[in-house]
């Protein structure tokens, strides 16, 4: 990725106490954002953007089973110890940059499953007054400056929160957060309304908010007014229309492919295409697909299987058998 300049914004709140229901049993005792895209773990990513965007102190709002994120970026010097003693040091190496040492973490535990405007409030101690992203991991983002990078860039030319959005199919308003902009074409525009999940029939557009935002520190206040929203949750939607009454919100089209890896076919795109563009394993991982009969796939699923067991029961050529 390229790099943009250092931004004022300090700190990274990190949401991850959701259980991960639409991948169990995967995640029934492991987080969904340890889920590994090739060789990390969907968090890590999430950890590289924001450390790319200048975050210096990140916030994980977490809940019940999510132990394993914070072992993720905690020192684990016995493994380091067995590596070094095999001559692994290119892996203690890898081991020892999942967490830069000028990065701080910071766990907060979110007591109830009240939404993701309650999981953003959780992160008011630790933020205190300033701005400052937040990261929805399960949108990975794939681009040559990072998406909060471009982010924070929006926010210091308009000194006013910014939210990460992308067009999606009109059938699929439903999903999102939808927002209206005084200019459809425009990459940075102010927001005029915001609506959590419409139904496609009333959506004011079909721009969504996806998993990234910078926020002003005031809208912690707006988050403790508005109370339970859509499914008895505290909607972080409905705390940004709050504070869109008293200051302006800019919506910003962000440059990037982004993969929906809270779905499981989002999550293999994901894996699929990263995994091409792997320095190691990329060129081997391309012949690997090339070679795949995918038409023969049987009703199991299993690509190539028909092709297998044709050449399987073929008589085979004397060449063959030596």
């Amino acid at each position: 990725m390229r790099a943009m300049p250092r931004s004022s914004i300090r700190t990274a709140v990190f949401p991850v106490a959701g259980r991960g229901t639409r991948f169990l049993p995967a995640t029934k005792a492991s987080p969904k954002e340890m889920l590994p895209v090739v060789d990390k773990p969907l968090i890590q990513y999430a950890v590289e953007e924001a450390l790319e965007a200048g975050a210096r102190r990140l916030v994980f709002i977490t809940g019940a089973s999510k132990r394993a994120i914070e072992d993720h970026f905690d020192s684990d010097q016995e493994l380091e110890a067995i590596l070094n003693a095999q001559g692994k040091s290119d892996l203690v190496k890898q081991l020892r940059s999942v967490l830069p040492a000028y990065a701080s973490c910071i766990y907060i535990r979110q007591p109830a499953p009240l939404g993701l405007g309650h999981a953003v409030l959780c992160a008011q101690p630790a933020v205190g007054a300033e701005p400052f992203f937040v990261h929805l991991a399960d949108d990975l983002i794939r681009s040559e400056v990072s998406c909060l990078a471009q982010m924070a860039g929006a926010y210091e030319a308009k000194r006013a929160s910014v939210l990460g959005v992308q067009a999606v199919p009109r059938a699929d308003t439903d999903k999102y957060g939808i927002v209206a902009v005084e200019a459809d074409k425009a990459v940075t525009s102010r927001v005029r309304s915001i609506i959590e999940k419409p139904k496609p029939a009333v959506a004011p557009s079909n721009l969504a908010v996806v998993g990234r935002y910078v926020l002003a520190p005031a809208i912690f206040e707006h988050l403790e007014r508005v109370g339970r929203g859509a499914g008895g949750e505290i909607q972080l939607t409905d705390g940004i229309g709050s504070l869109m009454r008293e200051e302006a919100v800019y919506a910003y089209r962000f440059s990037g492919r982004r993969y929906d890896c809270g779905s499981k076919l989002g999550y293999l795109q994901a894996t699929v295409e990263y995994a091409l563009g792997h320095p190691q394993l990329g060129r081997r991982f391309r012949k690997y697909l090339q070679g795949l009969d995918l038409e023969a796939a049987d009703s199991d699923g299993r690509p190539g299987a028909k092709r297998a067991a044709r050449r399987k029961s073929a008589p085979r050529t004397r060449a063959a058998r030596r």
